[in-house]
């Protein structure tokens, strides 16, 4: 027999969510959807609007950049206990990455603007998510820049 679960069991066992009290897990939890996307599947584009974000619970995410005449640049790898996402925060609400499944992706789909209005109408909650978002997104920042320098840094020079 499978065990079927609601989505506000599997938002509570999701990283993410650590520290959230029920009563914002059951309001959050009118927002989220279950998603799958096969390995393969392009299922975000640079460009598009950013009308949901996502929790990984299975599976591995490569967001990409497009690169004119080369393929594209995998400039980060996300896999589960990863939040995919944080473009629905800043206006005008527009993805800048595409974003491939490398394997088969479970996760939580989180509706943005069902979310931002929830945040709006309760602020405390949107304290609680944006104190949660805020270290996810530096983190995210300060690796791009690693990345960036090792990928920009000068050639060793050949010893002789």
């Amino acid at each position: 027999m499978v065990k079927v679960e609601g989505l506000e069991t599997l938002m509570e066992e999701h990283p993410f969510f650590e520290g959230f009290n029920q009563e914002a897990l059951d309001l959050l939890a009118g927002c989220a959807t279950n998603a799958k996307f096969d390995a393969g599947t392009v299922f975000i584009r640079e460009g598009d609007k950013a009308d949901m974000f996502y929790l990984i619970r299975h599976g591995t995410v490569a967001q990409e950049i497009r690169v004119p005449g080369r393929d594209p640049l995998v400039v980060e790898t996300l896999s589960e206990g990863d939040l995919l996402g944080w473009s629905w925060i800043v206006p005008p609400y527009r993805w800048t990455f595409d974003c491939r499944a490398v394997e088969l992706v479970r996760a939580l789909g989180m509706d943005a603007a069902c979310l931002r209005a929830k945040c709006e109408q309760d602020h405390s909650l949107g304290y609680l998510f944006y104190q949660h978002m805020v270290p996810i997104i530096a983190r995210r920042l300060w690796a791009v820049r690693m990345r960036l320098l090792d990928i920009y840094a000068p050639a060793p020079k050949p010893k002789l």
